[in-house]
Order: C-alpha cells, then structure tokens, then sequence
C-alpha cells in the first residue's frame, strides 16, 4: 500500500499545536522527528526498546503525516489546506521554517527502518539476534534467542527485559511452571522455556500478542505444547485467573509499568505456589515508584528478596513464604 508522506520542519515549540490544527483538518497520527531527550515519565509510558543516540536538543523538529489518496481525500487539496493552516499560524507563533515537503511511502519502508537501529546483542551470554543478521562461527555454541522487532512489542534490548532474564535465570529449574504477566511478543515466556523451565503461561490484553508469540515460539523452536496464552486482564477478570489456576506458578514474570504492579500484586499470590518468586520490572528508578511496588508485595505477604538496578530501570524480586 503506498500513502503520501507530507513532512513539516518546524519547532519543537509548536509541535503540539501544529499536531492540534492538522488533526481538524483529517490527519490523524504524526510521526516527530527532535531531539527533545524523553523525561522520566515518557520513558515509563513508552517502554521504548530500540532507541538511537541523538545530537543535543536544536529546537528543530520535523512532523511527518501520512494519507492514502481516496474518493473522499485529494491529496493536493490536504496538502492546499496544510499550507493554509500553517500560514494562519505564523500569524501568532513562531512555526520555525514551517517548510512542507511531500514524497511517497510505502508500509515496507516503516519496518524495513528499524533494521538500521536493531542489530545482535548480548544479555550476558544469551545472544540476541534478528532473522536480517548471520551468527558468526564464535557464537554459534552459544544460546540463541532469534526476534525481530515488531510494531507493538519489544525485542529484549529494553533494560526492564533485560533485568528480568538475568533474575529468572537465577532461579528457574525443570520443574518450573512460569507466569508471565504482560507477555507481549513472550520473550521472557520463551527463554524461561529455553533456560529449562517445564511450561508456561502467558497472559496478555493485546490480541496482537497471539500472532507475535506464535511468531517467536516458531523463530526458536519451541514446542507449542510448552507455551500457552491467552488474552483477558488477570487483575480483574476471574475467567483468566481461572483458567491461570491457582497455586500453580513457581515462578511469575511481569515487566509492566509500576501503577499496574500494583494493583496485580495482591492479585497474582493466589496463583503462586509457596515458596514461588515474583520477578517484576519495568519500574522507573525513582525512590517513589520503587517504593510503592515493594509496599504493594509486603502489604501482599511476600518478603522482598532482591532489589536490582539497570540503567534508569528497577527490577524488584518477592518471594511467597
């Protein structure tokens, strides 16, 4: 499918508000382009995994849209009112050059681009590696987990995965039954099986998830039997924790944002066995948050058995005694 990409260099400053005035006129979704370094906040919201270096912040930002040509959308019409709004614009803000260029894209070129941020890498000696990249002849005795990056979930690079492999490995044997909370594309459900573990299970609110673990499961050569997942929030929904089972997890994986840790604290002990691990991630390293996910599994009865830091990430590890 081809679409019409039309790009605006403009600044960091009027983004939003360009966002604003353009969204009114049919363009919805703007991809930006700054150099605008991501707060805390954002990285806790965004989970973001392959992110490349950037120059110091310039004030310069480019938006870009995307339109497919219709019988109820001209191209050359969009683009005529784009010119107009951005024009009425710089009667009361600073739009920067408020320049506009126009090309054509197809769907191909979106995720071909990630191959230019997204190479092989190592999470201590587990290596991780794109279906684009060759494993050289020194790596080849060594585990390999094969993912590509998808548009919806991460590849391992993220830290808050990253942390999380390196607890489990510490604690997973052949007879492990796995929980994996949040599964995504089910990177840590797949090594957990590739580290040992007997089985697990995923849970997951995006039905994507389905597609993107069978995906992986078939990249890595896992047995279909030894993975199963379905889609439903475990937090709220008995139907899920139902079919989860109860005290059946020796060890639970979840690598989601600190708020949602939370309120599945309490929740997730009745299906861990005594004596099972909790590994959690995806907490932003800030006193309060971490604060609040360790309170969550003290007030839950776990004793807190570890505490771990990568990058501006926390992982925090419970145990059901």
């Amino acid at each position: 499918m081809k679409w019409t990409r039309i790009r605006i260099k403009t600044t960091t400053e009027a983004e939003d508000i360009i966002i604003s005035t353009l969204y009114d006129i049919g363009l919805e979704g703007a991809q930006i382009e700054d150099k605008v370094p991501l707060s805390a906040w954002e990285k806790e919201q965004m989970f973001v995994d392959i992110l490349p270096e950037t120059e110091a912040d310039d004030g310069v930002a480019y938006l870009s849209f995307f339109v497919e040509e219709t019988a109820d959308l001209n191209i050359e019409e969009t683009i005529a009112q784009v010119r107009e709004e951005l024009d009425e614009l710089k009667e009361f803000l600073d739009i920067g050059e408020g320049s506009i260029t126009v090309d054509e894209t197809e769907d191909l070129d979106w995720i071909n681009n990630w191959k230019q941020f997204f190479h092989q890498f190592y999470i201590d000696d587990l290596l991780v590696i794109p279906s684009w990249e060759e494993v050289s002849e020194a790596d080849k005795d060594k585990m390999i987990l094969r993912i590509d990056p998808g548009t919806a979930f991460g590849t391992g690079l993220h830290d808050t995965t990253q942390l999380c492999v390196k607890q489990m490995k510490k604690y997973i044997n052949s007879d492990s039954e796995v929980l994996d909370v949040g599964t995504g594309s089910g990177i840590l459900a797949i090594l957990a099986i590739m580290f040992g573990a007997k089985h697990a299970f995923g849970t997951d609110l995006d039905p994507c998830a389905v597609g993107a673990v069978a995906d992986n499961m078939e990249k890595n050569n896992i047995n279909p039997d030894k993975f199963q997942m379905i889609i439903g929030n475990i937090i709220d929904d008995k139907a899920v924790q139902d079919q989860a089972g109860y005290e059946c997890y020796d060890i639970v994986l979840a690598n989601i944002l600190a708020g949602v840790l939370v309120e599945l604290t309490p929740v997730i002990v009745a299906q861990m066995k005594k004596g099972a691990v909790y590994i959690t991630s995806g907490i932003i390293n800030d006193d309060d948050k971490e604060h609040q996910v360790v309170n969550a599994m003290k007030d839950a009865g776990l004793t807190v058995i570890d505490v771990s830091y990568q990058g501006e990430w926390v992982s925090v590890t419970g145990r059901k005694d």
